[in-house]
């Protein structure tokens, strides 16, 4: 029920004009649409890697990892964002998942970007498997610049780095982001 309200939130976005409807990624979930995000998620580690060498040494390093493309993000006092990615784990693309969020307070705008979330431990990567994996209003992602992989701060087995950030986005906000898995 929630991811509903979140993709229609950002669908109101998109339609307000707020964003690209390009740089959003609700498209149904069909066989054709995975298997697009599962290469957008190749090119999008290839460009990770390619922007910090760092963070592939720290991505070959952990237990696994999830990249989300394409998140888009809009909001007028209530916000909502939605992404769909791929879990790897050992560097093998396992299943599917989804980012929603949501949020109210003082916000305005819309964007877009990649985020990609590295699981320290085993634990946590079946912790997110489970579906009990979410982030509060303090959780903080690290933008991706050259070194950033190196000075990644691990909080409860997870780093998270966003980068690619596109468009503009207004707010002092409250709210977390909830995830969902669906095995390969």
């Amino acid at each position: 029920m929630a991811g509903a309200m979140i993709r229609m939130l950002v669908l109101i976005a998109v339609a307000a004009g707020m964003w690209s409807a390009s740089a959003c990624s609700t498209a149904p979930k069909t066989v054709e649409g995975r298997t697009n995000i599962r290469a957008e998620a190749d090119l999008t580690l290839s460009r990770a890697r390619r922007n910090d060498p760092s963070l592939g040494e720290l991505l070959d390093q952990s237990a696994g990892y999830a990249v989300f493309p394409t998140v888009g993000k809009g909001a007028i006092g209530v916000g909502g964002a939605y992404g769909q990615g791929v879990l790897y784990e050992d560097g093998i693309q396992v299943g599917y998942c989804d980012l929603s969020q949501g949020s109210i307070g003082f916000q305005l705008g819309g964007q877009s970007y990649s985020e990609v979330i590295v699981f320290e431990t085993s634990e946590a990567i079946e912790t997110f498997k489970r579906g009990n994996f979410r982030f509060d209003a303090q959780a903080t992602a690290v933008g991706v610049t050259s070194g950033a992989g190196a000075n990644a701060k691990f909080a409860h087995g997870v780093a998270v780095f966003t980068f690619g950030e596109s468009g503009l986005m207004y707010e002092a906000s409250i709210g977390g982001q909830n995830f969902s898995y669906e095995p390969l």
